[in-house]
């Protein structure tokens, strides 16, 4: 059994190692294409909001109040709030709305 985990770990530092080298090695001039560029400028953004949406509504005890932490954290943002604002206000409608339910 335990010859079987270092094969499983070879196979998967390849595989890991295999999908970071191949685009380097194989695309070696510019990408001209736009929709190509647009998908590659937005593949980080979309990789950060997938993996922090579920932990913003599962952090707590409550989904009702990460969805609410949420939605103040979407509006102080687009009002322009700082970072440190933002998370303040939100952690403060988790608090209050979690003493309540």
């Amino acid at each position: 059994m335990e010859h079987n985990v270092y094969i499983y770990i070879f196979i998967m530092a390849g595989v890991s190692y295999l999908i970071r080298v191949l685009p380097l090695t194989l695309i070696r001039k510019e990408i001209k294409n736009r929709t190509i560029r647009s998908f590659l400028f937005y593949v980080p953004y979309v990789t950060l909001a997938v993996m922090t949406f579920p932990a913003i509504l599962e952090s707590t005890n409550s989904v009702w109040s990460g969805l609410l932490a949420l939605i103040i954290g979407i509006v102080l943002a687009w009002c322009g709030k700082s970072l440190f604002q933002v998370a303040v206000f939100s952690c403060l409608a988790v608090f209050i709305l979690e003493l309540f339910l």
